[in-house]
């Protein structure tokens, strides 16, 4: 089979700015664990102050670009892979091309006047919270999409995965792959990615949703999906099962749920029916921090998917591959990936 070009991502390329801070930091910046949020006004001074009260590394990241990488990774067929997103014509934006050329993604930037995205990422117990400023990211068009070289890559492409970050940047961009996937019978995936997109991006979420084959996610982003949708119910097997349900723009592919709960098994719903898979357990003094896990999980569930693989293996190789990015800083990985 010829993988060159199977899978293709859209979304916001951030240059994470990560440290391990203290409860205060946090209280002083009014952010919760386990959530991501966009920054605000009274955010703008949190870089600076991240620098240089602690030790901060910086590493390329942006939801679905860490996916894609990951998912090249566990590949390990160069070219597999291709992303598109905006950078800043800056040292982070050159940061970001020399990773993803490392890391074997064919990615095509649009390259904007402003500044690289960052995200902070302030991790506290091994739990994150993530602050994003968006800057160049924010400036995606469809006319970049719309290029001869970039439509090309659409074409090329039999799977497709966005996070849902990217609605809040360019859903027109997004319409037309998830259009295209619908017309080719391709499969197009997304994620929910934050319960501040479920909340406030509710519509031009349930505008893409019919197009989701794959709806990824993890139980507080589904809890607010539900919430918004007036589903009445917090448990996570119920709603899995329900969006899984929802209408579908096309019939050629079923819609499957599947939502990471940490440490407890990911619910997987398809066909009406709800399965529980463990996830690998890992002793609390190895985890350095779950900055990237749910990304990771995407890319090696997304590693699989695309050689057709049961979808038993696609879960597995997402629970290895967030495994392995837990015990790391960032979304990082070694040289070669150990999964069979």
């Amino acid at each position: 089979m010829d993988y060159e070009g199977i899978l293709l991502g859209m979304g916001n390329p951030l240059l994470d700015i990560s440290a391990v801070v203290d409860q205060e930091f946090l209280d002083k910046y009014d952010l919760k664990l386990n959530n991501a949020i966009l920054a605000e006004e009274k955010h703008v001074p949190l870089y600076d102050e991240m620098a240089s009260k602690f030790t901060v590394e910086y590493i390329a990241g942006g939801a679905t670009q860490n996916s894609i990488r990951v998912a090249q990774w566990m590949l390990q067929i160069p070219g597999a892979t291709s992303y598109m997103g905006s950078i800043g014509k800056d040292k982070f934006g050159e940061e970001m091309k020399k990773n993803a050329k490392l890391a074997g993604v064919n990615v095509h930037y649009y390259e904007d006047e402003s500044p690289t995205g960052t995200c902070g990422v302030c991790v506290v117990g091994g739990e994150r919270s993530l602050v994003a400023n968006l800057s160049a990211a924010n400036c995606y068009k469809t006319d970049h999409l719309k290029k001869p070289e970039n439509w090309a890559l659409v074409e090329k492409a039999k799977y497709y995965y966005i996070a849902g970050f990217f609605l809040t940047v360019s859903p027109e961009s997004i319409m037309l792959v998830a259009e295209h996937a619908a017309a080719k019978n391709k499969v197009f995936s997304m994620n929910l990615s934050a319960p501040f997109i479920c909340e406030f991006f509710k519509d031009v979420q349930d505008k893409v949703v019919p197009y989701m084959d794959y709806v990824f996610g993890n139980e507080t982003e589904a809890r607010v999906f539900s919430k918004v949708h007036g589903w009445e119910t917090e448990n996570v097997e119920e709603i899995a099962l329900k969006i899984s349900q929802l209408p579908k723009a096309s019939g050629t592919h079923k819609r499957i749920a599947v939502i990471t709960q940490g440490a407890d098994p990911v619910v997987v719903a398809e066909d009406g029916k709800v399965k529980l898979f463990p996830v690998i357990l890992l002793p609390k003094e190895k985890l350095v921090d779950t900055n990237g896990a749910g990304d990771a999980f995407v890319g090696g569930f997304l590693s699989q998917l695309v050689q057709e693989k049961p979808i038993e293996d696609c879960v597995k190789a997402g629970c290895y591959a967030a495994n392995v990015i837990i015990q790391r800083s960032g979304c990082t990985y070694p040289v070669k990936p150990d999964f069979e």
